[in-house]
């Protein structure tokens, strides 16, 4: 079965999906955050769009692997997801935490030594973060 993975920012979610196999990630979309409700009602519509059994989201600790402000935001958004999941027929559906430290710092990296111009970087970052943070899991599992 497939897993879904997501970066969740203030502005954005970056959205990558696994293929059937498990074994790698890809990039799907970023979604422009409007209100939790509504940016977890459209994460769902993928999850079953792709038949997915799990999502991983990213988890942004502090470097230090302490809970950071933003930790916070996203735990929210996860327990938002679980609750919208268990009033529907989604109830098996596992959410997985990832650390995401330096994920978009790397994406930064991949994206620049890709050439990708910096208007298009901004455009997609989330989205390769979201992919980076979906195959660390992918590959420790």
């Amino acid at each position: 079965m497939r897993k879904i993975g997501l970066d969740v920012g203030d502005r954005t979610v970056g959205i990558a999906v696994s293929d059937p196999l498990g074994i790698t990630a890809q990039g799907v979309t970023t979604l422009d955050r409007v209100g939790i409700r509504k940016d977890t009602g459209k994460v769902l519509d993928l999850v079953r769009e792709y038949d997915c059994d799990g999502i991983v989201i990213g988890l942004p600790l502090s470097m230090n692997g302490t809970d950071s402000e933003q930790t916070g935001k996203v735990r929210e958004f996860g327990t938002m997801l679980e609750n919208k999941m268990r009033s529907t027929a989604m109830k098996g559906i596992e959410i997985i935490w990832q650390d995401e430290r330096l994920t978009t710092v790397q994406a930064e990296r991949v994206l620049v030594e890709a050439d990708v111009s910096r208007k298009k970087r901004k455009q997609v970052i989330d989205k390769q973060a979201a992919v980076l943070i979906l195959q660390s899991y992918l590959d420790a599992h």
